[in-house]
């Protein structure tokens, strides 16, 4: 029987030691979380009069193996109650926009969106689909994002859709973000079938099996986009902890920072602030570069492929707004690079996720993102900019943008250090490298 300990209790550290904890192999689990709070980037604010702020993550997409894992995981930790589904059919489901040419431009959707010519594009996009078919497959064993989409959709379509697009889900520069790491189902359907129209119709290979759970045959039921929870996404973590703690299995240790790890006769040894803990075996989820600070120096070559991985600052700015303020309905709004280097995108939190708002009287609640690849460029070093310079620009950008002339009654900066890895390109040949290092070692 063996011990395990677990490096990092964000929700990566909490998921994988609730899997273990149903393991008859594993004894005992040790967590070790160095910040005062465990969930990471799953930080919601609840405020007395009902109201709920996410400062990281909001929504949570059911599909795919990945979306019916966390839904079983979910149900089994008696959330199930708590969903907040948003349908394919809601309107912020339907609406997504881009803010171009200081303008806000719905996305094309259905049929018709498709076969016309709609702002900011200059063409209809069904005709950038149906060329995509005749595109020669790419030889290069990875290629930027930007790079790959130009060359099989066109450059429009990656100058402003995909670089919006990079910028809402990774905070980076499609220009340097890899397509085999970040979107592997349109790298494998070029590679495997030609083409990203018959690798969509036909399949790009095999994923991972994962039986349907009673949750996620709901979520296909009533044809859910995304999902939050009442509470918040923290109510996940928090039921984690919960689980974990009755199982009687578990140590949970914050303020428990890793200094260093050293393997010992029998596994290994991790020395903490205040002491060393033994353990057969170590998973971390930690950042790649603060495991690469923990490492043993025999572990050299491997060190150097974790620091070599980039991650990049998020300022995340929540507003509320007195009244219904928003000049249009949907799930809100991303900016190109070349329309504003310093503001990402925002949500329109109340469209989605009514719930959240305080119950007595009409608010509006948003939340701009800003930085990502471009903070140090745009606001300077995370550690000497002031809140008061970022939520000054967060409520510039809503007045500009949405042409907000009131000031918000409520705001709230969490500044998100180094919170998003950067899969550039090549990014796989490095984990491939990290994995065989990481076999040497072992």
């Amino acid at each position: 029987m063996r011990t395990v300990a677990v490096l990092g209790g964000g929700i990566g550290g909490l998921a994988a030691t609730y899997y273990l904890c149903k393991s008859p192999q594993v004894t005992k689990v040790i967590v070790l979380e160095s910040s005062s709070r465990f969930g990471g980037w799953l930080w919601s604010t609840r405020r007395s009069d009902g109201a709920v702020f996410e400062h990281g993550p909001r929504g949570i997409r059911p599909a795919g193996a990945v979306g019916r894992n966390t839904l079983n995981m979910v149900d089994d930790l008696g959330l199930g109650g708590e969903i907040l589904p948003v349908t394919y059919s809601h309107v912020a489901s339907k609406n997504r926009y881009l803010y171009v040419n200081k303008q806000l431009h719905r996305m094309p959707s259905g049929i018709s969106g498709l076969l016309q010519t709609v702002p900011p594009f200059t063409r209809p996009l069904l005709l950038s689909v149906a060329m995509e078919i005749l595109v020669k497959k790419g030889k290069e064993n990875d290629e930027s994002i930007h790079s790959f989409v130009s060359r099989r959709l066109g450059k429009e379509l990656a100058d402003i859709a995909v670089d919006s697009l990079c910028r809402g889900v990774f905070a980076g520069d499609c220009r340097k973000l890899s397509i085999r790491s970040c979107f592997p189902l349109l790298y494998n359907a070029e590679q495997r079938r030609g083409s990203l129209m018959l690798g969509m119709l036909l399949g790009s290979g095999p994923s991972p099996v994962v039986p349907t759970g009673p949750l996620a045959q709901r979520s296909i039921k009533e044809s859910w986009a995304q999902w939050s929870l009442s509470k918040g996404v923290e109510s996940i973590p928090e039921s984690i902890t919960e689980y974990l703690q009755r199982s009687g299995r578990v140590q949970l240790h914050r303020d428990a920072a890793v200094k260093h790890i050293t393997p010992s006769a029998s596994g290994w040894k991790i020395h903490l602030e205040d002491g060393v803990i033994s353990a057969d075996h170590i998973i971390s989820a930690l950042p790649a570069k603060a495991l690469s600070s923990a490492l043993p120096s025999s572990c050299q070559p491997l060190i150097q492929q974790l620091q070599d991985i980039s991650t990049v600052t998020v300022a995340v700015v929540n507003l509320e707004y007195e009244g219904s303020i928003l000049p249009v309905t949907g799930f809100g709004h991303l900016l190109p690079s070349s329309e504003d280097r310093g503001v990402l995108g925002m949500v329109y939190d109340s469209v989605p996720f009514p719930q959240h708002n305080r119950p007595n009287g009409q608010t509006t609640r948003l939340t701009v993102m800003m930085g990502g690849a471009w903070f140090q460029e745009v606001f300077g070093d995370p550690e000497a900019v002031t809140e008061e310079c970022l939520l000054a620009r967060a409520t510039e950008a809503v007045q500009c943008h949405l042409g907000v002339t009131t000031a918000p009654i409520w705001s709230r900066l969490a500044l998100q250090r180094d919170c998003i890895p950067q899969y550039y390109q090549g990014h796989f040949q490095r984990v491939g490298v990290s994995v065989c290092l990481s076999r040497i070692h072992a």
